[in-house]
């Protein structure tokens, strides 16, 4: 009986001491430099990583994993858990945007996890040393290169006291200038929702067989909840064999993914719409033609809004290279759930509900609904009024809530945020307690369909953003604007949204400023030197490229008696052309 991962690791090791537990493709390039793990030699090193945490008593304290790309953070995340210490993986840094940025949510993880230590890999502790003068906060820390970590050590570990609802890891959900949520997640939730993923992605023994143990290739950053709860983790939970690469290889050639595909021929690959959608505007006859994606199984698409046009278009491209419309796996999940709570059944493919039929529950325009899937096995979903905490009838849109042994135990030294996400009842009903998620959506025929958010949060590329940071960034970029008054929301791009989300910036300007100077030409200069800092300040504080920035007079935008800025209406106003807008450069 499995109770842990650590468990699984220790089965694994005995069971198939020789198979490639995972290979790294050092390069993206299936033909490239190739570093691989056998299970006995990830059990040697987790292993050897543990009993160096537990020399110097580090059990039950927090760890923060800061590993470049590459195997080793297999082992230093498992070697945590083997350890009875709380694995916090955080974001490399990766340039000089990316560091800044890394900068700023590192500071907050240290601060918030109370970390001892941080494990990192070749390179990793170099940039840290790098960064020493910019994070005075690391010299409080012991970083390790666990590369360094002798094997011998091994010997010496000694199997932790864990119970069920000891916390293995925390899974950080926060913005980039919000305070952050760490997502207490248990060893037992990480078990069951192990056991949930095998069952809806079609994971038995014969399927995996079937494609010679070949089970994942993936393209996901590890230390987010997709990229490691399911390629990683799910792999040595049944033992299999998974391919990964970096993902700014990925970014960089699309082609590398499905070329790995090819190659690899495992049963279940996938990620975010927008992952396919580069694949889209990277295809090319000549690559079709030296792609074989007839086996692939399972197509998962998760994390962001899944578009019906996206999941045509990509069955009508790569079907000449064998890709069929039954492999395209929507599903739903969050950190808060440890990962999967929803998807369909394999090789049916996806579920979908034309705009006309949906009327308002698809939350988008010319566009159809399309299905999430039915619930794991021991999930149970309840769509409710929000307000009210009323379980809404069959098609009724409404907040999405979910019980399981999977939801997560709360948020780390966050009692009022763990009390009011994951304590919810049902009016009627005060026996279960439901994770709220903040998602909007309904239930029809027992399959789940999400339609926006409760609060607005964006969630573009696969990474999540709260408007408020970008709110505050814009307001900071210019003294012009006016602070508390800028809205920030998404909209889609592309035909039928088919190019995701990006967000636009509504600010009000100061009325002694820019629109005030007599010449319009001059104005327009001002107005556009704005918009460019702007543009600016959110793509270096966020990473994100703003669709659009619309200055407008001071009082346009709407708010609430409370003075909270309506976001929604905000954005109802801009698509219907019906702000007040500024006179505007030639160009935005």
């Amino acid at each position: 009986m499995v109770h842990s991962l650590v468990d699984s690791l220790s089965l694994q090791a005995s069971a198939h001491p020789e198979r490639t537990a995972y290979r790294y493709l050092a390069t993206g390039d299936s033909d490239g430099e190739i570093h691989e793990i056998t299970y006995a030699r990830l059990a040697v090193r987790a292993r050897a990583v543990a009993a160096w945490l537990q020399e110097r008593g580090l059990a039950g304290s927090r760890a923060i994993l800061l590993y470049p790309p590459g195997v080793e953070f297999i082992g230093g995340f498992l070697g945590c858990l083997a350890a009875g210490v709380v694995a916090v993986p955080g974001v490399p840094p990766q340039g000089r945007s990316q560091n800044h940025r890394a900068l700023t949510r590192m500071k907050r993880l240290i601060s918030d996890a109370g970390a001892k230590v941080v494990l990192s890999g070749r390179g990793g502790t170099a940039a840290l040393a790098a960064m020493a003068e910019q994070l005075p906060e690391l010299a409080e820390l012991n970083c390790v290169d666990t590369e360094d970590i002798p094997d011998d050590l091994a010997a010496a570990w000694r199997a932790p006291d864990l119970t069920a609802d000891s916390v293995a890891f925390l899974q950080y959900t926060s913005g980039s200038t919000s305070a952050p949520r760490g997502v207490m997640v248990t060893h037992s939730n990480l078990v069951d929702n192990e056991r949930v993923l095998t069952e809806r992605f079609g994971h038995t023994p014969d399927a995996i067989a079937a494609h010679d143990n070949e089970l994942f290739v993936s393209w996901l950053p590890v230390y987010h909840d997709m990229g490691l709860i399911l390629p990683v983790l799910n792999t040595l939970y049944l033992g299999a064999t998974t391919t990964l690469m970096s993902p700014l290889h990925f970014l960089q050639k699309p082609e590398r993914w499905l070329t790995a595909v090819t190659k690899y021929r495992p049963h279940t690959s996938g990620g975010p719409n927008f992952g396919y959608e580069l694949c889209l505007k990277h295809a090319t006859p000549e690559l079709l033609g030296r792609l074989d994606l007839s086996r692939w199984e399972v197509a998962f698409n998760g994390a962001e809004p899944v578009r019906a046009a996206t999941l045509r278009r990509f069955t009508e491209t790569f079907g000449a290279a064998g890709f069929r419309h039954g492999s395209h796996y929507p599903c739903y999940g969050l950190a808060e759930a440890t990962l999967m709570v929803s998807g369909g059944v394999v090789g049916a493919g996806p579920t979908l509900i034309e705009a006309a039929e949906s009327g308002p529950h698809a939350g988008v325009a010319d566009a159809a609904a399309v299905g999430s899937g039915r619930p794991g096995p021991g999930m149970r979903v309840v769509i409710a009024e929000p307000e009210l905490h009323k379980a809404l009838a069959d098609g009724e849109t409404g907040e999405v809530w979910v019980a399981s042994a999977s939801v997560a135990k709360g948020y780390w030294r966050n009692a009022l945020a763990t009390r009011e996400t994951f304590r919810a009842t049902l009016a009627d009903d005060d026996s279960t307690h439901f994770m709220r998620t903040g998602d909007l959506g309904f239930l029809r025929d027992g399959e789940l369909f999400i339609t926006g958010r409760l609060k607005d949060l964006m969630v573009i590329d696969g990474r999540n953003h709260y408007p408020q940071d970008l709110e505050l960034s814009a307001e900071m970029a210019h003294p012009a604007l006016r602070p508390g008054c800028t809205a920030a929301f998404p909209v889609e791009t592309g035909e039928h949204g088919a190019d995701g989300e990006q967000p636009v910036i509504v600010a009000e300007v100061a009325v002694e400023t820019p629109e005030a100077a007599a010449d319009s030409a001059e104005a327009a200069d001002e107005h556009g030197g704005i918009v460019g800092r702007v543009r600016a300040a959110v793509a270096d504080a966020h990473g994100l490229s703003v669709r659009d920035v619309v200055l407008v007079r001071p009082g346009t935008i709407p708010k609430t008696s409370s003075g909270k800025i309506q976001r929604r209406a905000t954005r109802e106003a801009y698509l219907g052309g019906t702000l007040a807008v500024l006179d505007e450069p030639a160009a935005r």
